[in-house]
């Protein structure tokens, strides 16, 4: 077995002997308990080629990365802190042993192999080589492909790892690595933070690039689903850049940042992916874009340059929270090598001969022209980037990974007897020590830092997620500096929260001012949204809300239809009562039809004034005096009752308005058919033998047979009230946007038989005028009558069509203009004459003129 650590030889019985031993860059330090350490010293190796005849070479490490030593000397300066404390861990000294991943996947499986199974070449065995394991946990690595490979074999030694770098949502998979921590979010929080960066300025339309590893994969998939759960907006492009700098490639993926509707780009990768890429952008001149960087390149020093600054320039991006570890700086300045370490430091002499540019072996004094280091020099003074204090981040990580573990050993080792959560509540001692009882303590630690920072992990290894949101700036005197003008966190009770300062950001835009980054504009309210086909959701067209429908949000899907008696407002954003429409007093018909009724009742009251002032005059005593009074009376009550068809219709006006108008006519014309009568009968009395007929035509005659037809128009309106009442109506078949109040008839059968009687006795009277209009007389009334009856007939005759075909108030108008007109007709034909004479021309106001060469009248007065 390849990861067996172990081989037992038989020969030797009583020791256990290591098969093979990695030589690694390496840092110890002896404790009672170890912890182990994976860093990033080196950023790339070189392995020998396989022949496969002759034993592999070791790989050869290059490239030192100060700022990986750092990470690894933190760790270091963490160990010796809590050594010195005397709340921590008071009794127990920590130790640690360090390893260089020299950026290649194998040489760090190396490394965790190595920190699983000691180093030692021999040691005694006592009977099943078993003993207290060479460390009780570790913290790395630093990527994520490596902790992914590390975990699933580490995680069979039940051993637990925090790493302080590894940012892979899918590590976050109890069942597949049962032992990850880390004290750095998950980028499933860092997707989280991004989309509500990207909400909190607008942008629903980003590219996003990612890296070819399972980083960029599994950010990439993260990214996607909780952009369209959240709808946070939508990817105009994903593309994935390659490990190598493949020109065509890049030169593909520049071409679609220019030509993109997308202004801003969200980069998941690593630095040496973004050098690529920024080269690529220089040459095209990609400019106009704003980047937002993931943690793994924003705080990147090596793209701080003023080539790619013209394009960098405002970038907003994801960092690892900045901590203060007191005492670092100064552990950081105290570091020499140590030519007798028995330890082998090889990492601190590697960190002297690369930064001092000489050499501790003197081989290369002359091979390679470089001075001797003598371990004194002057680091104090020197500029690099080792030294740059300003920022501690992923130090910030691994010093809390640090003291996670040793709060979990701490908690560990407080466990009283009998009390413990082990088999038969036992508890571990410092000299039996298991890394998967570590494991027990570790997943409730809860502390904090002096930063106070709260350090506890969820049930998926993962510990309560803080970012600081950065942005470049690039400064009049050439430098950049990094702002910090936010953060993103969860606590226990909050899920993610932005906390932006927008007055301190930089925007490398003109004006200084966010960028504009949508598919489509967004829909106002009074609109929906309608997708593109074939589009992404964030692509759409506005449509008008249609009349009677609004919508009161932006980006609305769908317009609300409004209620029954509101109407969609000009803007369609809101509902308003629907306008109301009827024949009111307050608009000029309504005023003129309400002028025109009252003036025909004062003319009626004048007239009966005069006849009552006059009413022993032949004129007025003439053909049966009461019966004018009783016309003229009607009359007033005719001009009187079109007040009942002006204002809103209510339950009475409605039921009395067509009652009282039927019955006022049809006391009207059966006054004026009994005066009809009355003259025909005169005139066929004075014919010999016709003297018979006049007894049939007496004044109770005459009062019975207007009481009897007025009783007829009575009782069908009672019918009518009684079955199916008239009764206010809101009518919305008219018009969409208004309500139309009206009286509905009930029943159409009774408005009917109410027109058709008055109808019938109009007629009847106009005929019987007619044939009385030649009646030799000085003063006729059947002509009077005739043309009375004439308009009467005309009025009617028109208004039934118009009625019909007039909507809303409309019909009410028309109805009121017939009454009007039909007793302004009647009235003025009827008593205008009889006034003229009666006022301006008293001569002819007597007897003989009114009887003329016919005596007879006089027996009827």
């Amino acid at each position: 077995m390849l990861f067996l650590p172990f081989f037992f030889n038989s020969s030797l019985s009583s020791s256990c002997k290591l098969r093979r031993k990695f030589d690694l860059n390496e840092m110890h330090k002896p404790g009672d308990v170890v912890l182990g350490g994976l860093f990033e010293v080196h950023y790339t190796s070189v392995f020998p080629e396989h022949t496969y005849s002759s034993k592999p070479q070791q790989p050869l490490c290059k490239g030192f990365d100060s700022l990986g030593f750092r990470h690894a000397m933190t760790m270091a300066f963490a160990v010796d802190e809590i050594n010195k404390s005397s709340d921590l861990l008071p009794n127990v000294t920590l130790g640690y042993s360090l390893y260089d991943n020299c950026g290649a996947l194998l040489i760090g499986l190396s490394g965790a192999l190595s920190l699983a199974s000691g180093q030692e070449d021999l040691f005694l065995n006592q009977g099943n080589c078993s003993g207290p394991p060479p460390v009780l946990g570790v913290v790395g690595d630093h990527y994520s492909t490596f902790s992914i490979a590390i975990s699933s074999v580490l995680g069979s030694y039940k051993m637990p790892i925090v790493s302080y770098f590894a940012t892979c949502s899918c590590l976050s998979d109890r069942q597949r690595f049962p032992t990850f921590f880390r004290t750095i979010p998950s980028d499933a929080f860092q997707v989280q933070a991004m989309i509500q960066i990207l909400k909190h300025f607008g942008w629903t339309w980003v590219g996003l690039l990612v890296s070819d590893d399972d980083y960029g994969h599994h950010v990439a998939q993260s990214f996607q689903s909780d952009l369209a759960l959240t709808g946070g907006g939508c990817l105009a492009y994903l593309e994935v850049l390659p490990w190598d700098s493949d020109q065509s490639e890049l030169k593909r993926i520049v071409h679609i940042l220019k030509t993109s509707t997308a202004h801003v780009v969200i980069v998941f990768a690593h630095e040496i992916h973004m050098i690529h890429l920024m080269e690529e952008v220089v040459r095209q001149n990609a400019t106009g874009l704003q980047w937002i960087g993931s943690e793994a390149w924003t705080t990147a020093a090596v793209l701080q340059t003023t080539r790619f600054m013209p394009y960098l320039s405002g970038t907003l991006g994801i960092a690892i929270r900045r901590g203060e570890i007191p005492g670092l700086r100064e552990f950081l300045l105290q570091i020499r090598p140590n030519q007798n370490d028995i330890y082998e430091n090889k990492m601190v002499r590697q960190f002297w001969e690369y930064t001092f540019n000489c050499s501790f072996d003197p081989a290369d004094w002359i091979k390679a022209g470089r001075a001797q280091c003598t371990g004194q020099e002057d680091i104090e003074n020197l500029e690099t980037k080792f030294l740059h204090f300003s920022d501690f981040r992923p130090e910030y990580n691994v010093y809390k990974a640090v003291y996670a573990l040793a709060h979990a050993l701490d908690d560990m080792l407080k466990c009283e007897p009998g009390k413990g959560p082990f088999s038969g509540h036992s508890c571990a001692t410092k000299h039996t020590l298991e890394p998967w009882q570590l494991l027990h303590y570790l997943q409730k630690v809860n502390f904090t830092t002096s930063f106070r920072d709260q350090v506890s992990f969820d049930e998926n290894g993962d510990a309560l997620p803080i970012y600081d949101v950065m942005n470049w700036q690039w400064l009049a005197d050439g430098r950049v500096e990094l702002q910090t003008v936010g953060d993103v966190k969860r606590s226990i009770f909050k899920d993610g929260e932005l906390s932006i300062d927008e007055e301190k950001i930089f925007w490398n835009f003109e004006p200084k001012e966010p960028p504009h980054s949508v598919c489509s504009e967004s829909c106002p309210p009074g609109a929906r949204m309608a997708r593109k086909k074939g589009r992404p959701e964030c692509c759409f067209i506005c449509i008008p809300c249609s009349d009677g429908k609004i919508s009161n949000n932006t980006n609305s899907m769908e317009c609300t239809i409004c209620p029954d008696d509101f109407w969609s407002s000009p803007s369609k954003d809101h509902c308003v009562p629907k306008r109301t429409e009827f024949l009111s007093y307050y608009e000029p018909l309504g005023i003129c039809f309400a002028s025109a009724s009252l003036l025909g009742t004062f003319v009626c009251g004048v007239v009966l004034m005069i006849f009552i002032h006059h009413r022993n005059t032949p004129m007025v005593r003439a053909n049966n005096s009461e019966l004018s009074f009783l016309l003229l009376v009607s009359l007033k009550f005719c001009f009187l009752c079109s007040l009942l068809f002006i204002g809103r219709p209510k339950l009475w006006t409605c039921q009395l308005r067509h009652a009282t108008f039927g019955i006022s006519f049809v006391v009207c014309v059966s006054c004026i058919l009994v005066k009809t009568l009355v003259v025909l009968a005169i005139f066929k009395a004075s014919k010999p033998g016709g003297g018979a007929i006049l007894k049939w035509f007496g004044a109770m005659q005459q009062r019975i047979t207007v009481l009897f037809l007025t009783c007829v128009q009575a009782a069908i309106c009672t019918g009518w009230l009684v079955s199916s009442s008239p009764s206010p109506h809101k009518n919305t078949h008219y018009h969409n946007d208004k309500i139309v109040y009206e009286c509905a008839v009930g029943s159409a059968i009774g408005f009917a038989l109410l027109l058709s009687y008055i109808g019938i006795l109009a007629i009847l009277s106009f005929l019987l005028a007619f044939l009385a209009r030649n009646l030799p007389d000085n003063f006729n009334e059947a002509k009077l009558i005739t043309f009375s009856m004439l308009i009467f007939c005309a009025v009617w005759v028109a208004f039934v069509p118009a009625y019909v075909n007039s909507p809303g108030k409309y019909a009410d108008a028309v109805e009121v203009f017939a009454i009007l007109a039909s007793s302004f007709g009647l009235l003025l034909a009827l008593f205008g004459p009889k006034c003229y004479i009666i006022l301006m021309r008293p001569e002819r106001n007597t007897k003989k003129s009114v009887i003329g060469q016919f005596s007879m009248k006089q027996n009827l007065m």
